[in-house]
């Protein structure tokens, strides 16, 4: 076959790419495709082609996998890690297995370190080694962390990282590198903007694959990793049975504002996706804003609960489709409905509202700052004397907090809102909310930003 027809499929918002590889026949392989397969589908439409083998390289944390539904909807073939035990009908491959997919091959390589039964795949065409589907192993200029098992485990993976990242960088130094984790994934140590690269170009940029020797090499990894959404400690095990099989695409029904109000005093959420300003200007009381963007999912599985009925606001020309999709790649099948007519029907029943100041970075003045950036940025830089609890962790520390004026802020103000909504559902009033960052307040005030701790 004469040159490889790869298609990858970025997830912008979980810093996820999937792959699509022509097989030239009609036929395709995929490769850790989500549970929100529009793009897979979309893309093998394009094509002409059926999605014959959907291959995962572990079981994902951070999504729910599509192998399962391809293979129970479609007829695809199933490739995984055998190390994995699914309990779903699937091809359970072992180390050098190997895998006809008609001119090109698959070969399994036993890559344990993210997991413990991750699986690297191989391309070969002929006898020539394409590349090599590294999933969370060998990424750009890192690796994919190896906490998410169990703190026992932790050292003993990492150690096992260190072997694979040396088994992947001895391939030929032209074999493509085509990760799963990339930029914005909560599962990878802190890596570049490229999503593909080379082994020649890993051996030679690499700091991972520089460490000189494996106790620098746990170091720096372990030293570079930060928190995660706790929906990854649950998604492992949902993979290994099978995610639930979807026998048609998701909806989200229309509740009237009865129906919310009766939803909400037996213990449901409000999540209000619409955009800042919007949210700031009035919104349901106790709502917790999470603005539809590209990274909703993430910031969903973080503040919302799993186990208790969520009711979405949006505004009518924000998409339903991409709130429910989102949702479902992580496992929150607990989406109930919408509140029919948006805030305006909520307004129009005479209902109250609440408001939430924003201030630009003019308007700081002396109160207390609460930055809920994640802490790499935070130690990058900060307005002086700011206080700093992550926005993920907040949810535990809403009472640690004194009830006093507090401007909150981020790096724009989306994640600053969520956190006032928070604050606000705990009671917590005289809240503010900076538009902008800390570079903005520097370039409006002319004042320095501090680093560190």
């Amino acid at each position: 076959m004469a040159g490889i027809d790869l298609v990858p499929l970025v997830d912008e918002g979980l810093g996820n790419s999937a792959y699509l590889v022509d097989l030239g026949d009609g036929r395709a392989l995929v490769v850790d495709v989500s549970r929100d397969l529009r793009a897979v589908h979309a893309a093998a439409a394009r094509r002409g082609l059926t999605v014959a083998f959907a291959a995962d390289t572990h079981l994902h944390a951070d999504f729910l996998s599509g192998a399962h539904q391809l293979g129970a909807t479609g007829g695809t073939r199933v490739l995984a890690s055998a190390a994995g035990d699914r309990e779903y009908p699937h091809t359970g491959l072992r180390d050098g297995d190997e895998v006809d997919l008609g001119g090109l091959r698959l070969r399994a390589l036993m890559t344990p370190g993210h997991t413990h039964e991750h699986l690297c795949y191989l391309l070969l065409d002929g006898e020539k080694e394409v590349g090599v589907f590294t999933g969370g192993s060998l990424l750009v200029g890192s690796a994919a962390r190896t906490d998410l098992i169990s703190p026992e485990r932790t050292e003993a993976l990492t150690r096992a990282q260190y072997a694979s990242l040396r088994r992947l960088a001895a391939l030929p130094g032209e074999v493509a590198v085509w990760p799963t984790h990339g930029a914005g994934s909560f599962c990878s140590a802190p890596p570049g903007a490229e999503r593909t690269s080379t082994i020649a170009r890993e051996r030679a940029t690499n700091p991972l694959l520089a460490a000189r020797d494996e106790d620098a090499f746990v170091d720096q990894l372990l030293g570079s990793l930060g928190s995660y959404p706790p929906y990854f400690r649950r998604l492992g095990e949902v993979n290994r049975l099978g995610p639930p099989l979807l026998d048609q695409d998701p909806v989200l029904p229309a509740l009237t504002v009865d129906t919310v109000r009766a939803q909400l005093a037996e213990g449901a959420a409000l999540i209000d996706v619409r955009a800042l300003a919007r949210f700031a200007a009035e919104h349901v009381p106790g709502a917790v804003s999470i603005p539809l963007r590209p990274v909703f999912a993430s910031w969903l599985g973080w503040l919302a609960p799993a186990d208790r009925p969520l009711i979405i606001v949006r505004d009518q020309d924000q998409d339903v489709d991409e709130i429910v999709w989102q949702a479902m790649k992580i496992g929150y099948d607990n989406l109930i409905g919408e509140l029919d007519g948006g805030l305006a029907a909520w307004t129009a029943a005479e209902l109250a509202v609440a408001a939430t100041a924003l201030t630009g970075p003019d308007g700081v003045g002396n109160v207390r700052v609460l930055d809920i950036r994640q802490r790499p940025e935070y130690l990058a830089g900060h307005l002086p004397g700011a206080i700093h609890i992550e926005l993920g962790a907040l949810p535990g520390r809403v009472d640690d907090l004194p009830r006093e004026a507090t401007v909150v802020m981020c790096g724009h103000g989306e994640r600053a809102m969520g956190a006032a909504s928070l604050l606000e559902r705990a009671g917590h009033r005289q809240l503010t909310v900076l538009e902008g960052g800390p570079d903005d307040w520097a370039h409006a005030t002319g004042r320095t930003l501090e680093t560190g701790a």
